[in-house]
């Protein structure tokens, strides 16, 4: 046996989804959904991306990887449009959740707005700052 030290993409591919394999034996048959990635992205009129929304669904829950709104383009409600339209994608695939974290630089009040309770949150991490944990039930 060794241990080795690399990063490689189709390796690290294999052991999520071993793992993925795992937690979907163990679970009731409605907790399982298929994993799956998806964007929404904004393009001004030049076709330059200027926003952006990733997220991951499984287990019938979707978690916002990342949001990003070009510094140039805010103001215009981007963001909020991006959460709308996961939210709508989220309800029609059947998800019952929708999580996101944060720092607290970036956008604690923002995801409040939108509608999500914050559940956690670590004080000093990273060093100096906060790292906000939100949560949206959509089953109203």
């Amino acid at each position: 046996m060794k241990i080795i030290r690399q990063e490689v993409a189709e390796d690290r591919d294999f052991i999520r989804k071993k793992v993925i394999e795992y937690n979907n034996a163990s679970l009731p048959g409605e907790n399982k959904s298929q994993f799956e990635q998806m964007s929404f992205i904004v393009r001004n009129e030049s076709e330059e991306i200027i926003g952006g929304l990733t997220a991951t669904g499984f287990w019938r829950h979707l978690h916002i990887d990342f949001l990003w709104v070009d510094p140039a383009a805010r103001g215009q409600r981007i963001a909020a449009k991006l959460m709308a339209k996961a939210e709508v994608y989220a309800r029609s695939k059947g998800h019952r959740l929708m999580i996101v974290d944060t720092l607290s630089f970036q956008a604690p009040e923002f995801y409040k707005k939108q509608g999500f309770s914050e559940f956690g949150a670590i004080k000093d991490f990273p060093e100096g700052h906060s790292h906000h944990y939100f949560e949206k039930w959509l089953t109203e």
